[in-house]
């Protein structure tokens, strides 16, 4: 029958999802734009050990905690 088209091989198309739920300000940090979350330093941590018996390291867990809370991260 010359009017009928030939048939997929494997049948019907995957409906293609575009997921866009990124932010401006998220996909902006990603390439280095923007305020990003600071990460407490395992050696900084490990000085502040030997130096301040301790006590560096909480000093320094809250300044990095008190500096992501303040920017929303």
């Amino acid at each position: 029958m010359p009017d009928q088209q030939p048939a997929q091989p494997y049948g019907q198309l995957p409906p293609i999802i575009i997921n866009n739920n990124v932010s401006s300000f998220a996909s902006a940090g990603a390439f280095g734009g923007g305020v990003r979350r600071r990460r407490q330093s395992f050696w900084v941590h490990f000085w502040l050990l030997l130096f301040t018996a301790g006590l560096g390291n909480v000093v320094y867990a809250m300044h990095i905690s008190r500096w992501n809370r303040d920017r929303g991260l």
